[in-house]
This record gives C-alpha cells, structure tokens and sequence, in this order.
C-alpha cells in the first residue's frame, strides 16, 4: 500500500488490551449530571423542573435555535437540582442533576420515528431532535453538518471507521457489533446529502472489521470498502478524504468544497438506530484503557454519567498522575475528576505516576525540522512555536494559516525539545477567536 497522505506520525497503537472486547452496558450512575454545553454551537435550554420525575429518553433540554441539539435524559429518575456543574474546560456551564431509579435502563420513551423514505428536511430535523452530535470526538451538530449549502453538491458520502488515535477502540467494536445499524444509517445519510457513492474508511489494523462489513453491505447499495495504510491522523477529515478521494480540501475550505460528506461511523450507527424509533440519544460507546485502570473495556455508559463513579466502577490506580478524555493525542488531560462523560467522550484514558515522562523541561527549540516533516497538512509548527511565544498571534494567521491546524498533535509527538507546541496553537487560536468577537461589541459601544 502507497502512502496516503504527505508526513503524519506513528505513535504506538495501544489497542491490543480492548480491539477484542466486546462492548458491556456500564452500571448505571446514582447521580447523573448532564452539563448543557455539550456541543460545539448554543448550549440546550433546559425545559424540566427540579423535583421532577423524567422517564428515560424524555427531552429535558431543547435544542435552542438551529446550531443547538436536545439534551434527553439518559436515565429514569428525579431532577434534584438544576445549577452550574463543571466541564471539561475548567468552566462552569448550566447544568442538570438527575438522582436515578434503581429500575433505570429497562425502558426508553419513543418518539415519532422517522421512515428512510421521509423527505431531507425531515431526516434532518429527525437527526437534530434525537441530538446527535459528531461522535468522534468533535461533537458538532450533525444535521448542520449534513446540510448542503446552497450551490454546492455532494458526490461522496464517506463514512470514517479510521480511529487512528492510540488506545481507543469504540469505532472498531462499533463496526463489528452494529453493522446493521450502520448501513441503516447510510441509507438515512444518502437521502438526506444525495450522494451517489459512500465509501467506508478503515485502516489496515482493523481488517476484520473491513471484512465484515464488505459482506453486509446491502444488495444495491452504492457501498465500497476501503482499507487504508496505518498511520496518524488518518482520520482527520481533510487526510481521509485524500487517502479515500486523492483530492486536497483547500486551505479554510470545508470537505464540501470537493463534493465530500466524512461522518463517523458511531455516529452512522446511532442515527440508524435511533430515528426508525423516534430516540434521542441517551447513552454511547467508550474505550476505558491505559496502564492505570484495571477493568479495560468497551463500554456503553449513560451521558451525564460522572468520571470519579467511573473509574471508581472500574478500578483505577490509587497514584493517578494523568486522566485523558479522549485519546493521548488530541484528548484533554483533565483537571478535575467531577465532571461528567459526555456525548464527545470517546475514550478514558488513564496513567498512574510510574508511567508518565517526568521530563517536564521545555529546552530551546532547535530548528531541527523534525516537526515540518511530521505535520500533516505542511505547516511550519516551528516557526508557529517562535510567533506564539512572541505573542504574534495575527501574523500566525495570516502568514503562518494557523487556523488550519486542526491541533493533531504530530508535531509535539516528536519534538525532541519537549516544546508544547499544539497547546501553544490552542491558546493562540482562543485568543484570536476572543478578539475576533470582541471587535464588533466594541464598534456597538
């Protein structure tokens, strides 16, 4: 197999300990509490009361306006308190504490399902009502996603089974155990984008999964798979589609630019199993990994569901150093073990003090390219580095296309100097977006 696309890094995968595990329903969580703000876009409006008594399924937040999802109660039980909680980002978001019955998980409130055969417009408002969001990580609103602009057309669906990140295996559980759900969610997804082929990404480590799916595919069905070389970030959108489509998504432009939809394949599987239902979405599939936890798995674990019961629930270290949301690459270390999963967690990743780096250092860089080769998409992180500490944050972007970074992490992975380089580009991407928003409330003054 050629290579399929320029540079990238190869971390190890880390995915023998869980690729073969099946996915387990998690115990249910005494206190669920569901932060709002769990989607790129507004955050849901919470429309229930405290005390309460919700039904597993039930909408307890609308969606407010068209950049914005529902929020569905992942349990049955009783809203205790509606207040801020914590996330992720250290803030504090409004936020909803379900206590919950013992009983929860038997049943699911339905809604009006939606038929393959219904018109875009409702397949889409049917994808925004379960509150579906980008279940690789990004959680951005699908049904925006999935909307065509007005002069463009979409000519490939491609469906990302990729999973490249190390130690995670939800997607590749997801591909061997919901195949069915899967291509029921193609069919929802070609309607509603008018693609005339999709195509399923999957990379070589995960060949049973390709062979799987290969033989399901439906009769008729413009379905084709393709298995790509291993190699990180394979599946990062503008990446995949030039290892899928040999075509390059210009600098700032969007994969609809070259008549491409990428949707990830859990998310494939939950539409395709929530909307013949009318569901929302109340629980999903996580890797629980890394040498600090003992009970390592593939878990479906209700939203809301708090990080300190889950790795009390599955025996983590008593010297936790470090705790991942997501994978090692482009996860999160996080700060505080009270905040809740939530519909962007794709993994848990988790490292005792013995198993971390000790080497904090930074030491100065030295221009030794090694970070221009791993980059992706051609960007200098070197030069980017020099301009954050400078505080350039506008000649970054303007000269440098900082804003294409989509924050991989490659160049960091093998920077001999230990330089943070994608935090760096983090912090200078939210400065940049702060000031971009507040130069129109000053001209309003």
């Amino acid at each position: 197999m050629k290579d399929s696309f320029k540079h990238g890094v190869h971390p190890p995968e880390n995915k023998e300990e869980t690729n073969k595990l099946p996915i387990r329903q998690f115990s249910f969580a005494p206190l669920i509490i569901l932060p709002m703000q769990q989607h790129i876009g507004a955050p849901s409006k919470i429309i229930v009361r405290e005390g309460q008594e919700v039904a597993r399924g039930q909408v307890l937040a609308a969606a407010d306006g068209y950049m914005s999802v529902p929020m569905h109660s992942p349990v049955s039980g009783t809203i205790r308190k509606i207040s801020k909680v914590p996330v992720i980002s250290g803030q504090m978001t409004e936020g909803i504490f379900l206590e919950s019955f013992h009983s929860s998980g038997q049943e699911v409130s339905e809604g009006s399902p939606i038929s393959v055969d219904a018109s875009p417009e409702q397949i889409l408002k049917g994808i925004q009502d379960a509150g579906i969001v980008g279940l690789g990580g990004a959680a951005f609103p699908t049904h925006v996603k999935l909307k065509i602009p007005d002069g463009k057309s979409c000519e490939f669906l491609v469906i990302n089974g990729i999973e490249c990140e190390p130690y995670l295996t939800t997607d590749h559980r997801v591909m061997l155990e919901q195949a069915d759900d899967i291509f029921m969610g193609i069919r929802y997804l070609l309607k509603c984008t008018g693609a005339k082929e999709v195509i399923i990404g999957i990379e070589a480590n995960k060949q049973d999964a390709a062979d799987l799916l290969t033989q399901k595919i439906p009769a008729g069905m413009p379905v084709t798979v393709k298995v790509v070389p291993v190699k990180y970030p394979q599946g990062a959108e503008k990446m995949l589609i030039t290892s899928l489509l040999g075509k390059e998504v210009p600098s700032g432009g969007l994969p609809i630019d070259v008549h491409a939809v990428v949707v990830n394949v859990a998310t494939t599987a939950e539409i395709g199993r929530l909307l013949p239902h009318g569901q929302g979405i109340q629980e999903r599939v996580i890797t629980i990994s890394g040498p600090g936890v003992k009970k390592k798995g593939n878990y479906l674990i209700p939203i809301g569901t708090p990080l300190r019961y889950v790795l009390e629930q599955v025996g983590a270290a008593d010297n936790i150093s470090e705790v991942y949301m997501g994978g090692p690459m482009m996860g999160v270390a996080v700060s505080n073990l009270d905040i809740s999963i939530t519909k962007g967690t794709s993994g848990i990743i988790v490292f005792g003090e013995q198993d971390i780096n000790k080497t904090d250092k930074i030491f100065p860089c030295i221009k030794c390219g090694a970070c221009v080769g791993a980059c992706p998409i051609s960007l200098n992180p070197s030069k980017l580095g020099i301009l954050a500490k400078a505080e350039a944050y506008e000649t970054m972007a303007d000269d440098f296309h900082l804003m294409d970074c989509f924050e991989c992490g490659s160049c960091s992975f093998v920077c001999p100097s230990n330089i943070p380089l994608v935090q760096y580009f983090r912090l200078s991407k939210s400065i940049l977006r702060k000031r971009k928003t507040a130069k129109p409330a000053a001209v309003n003054v």
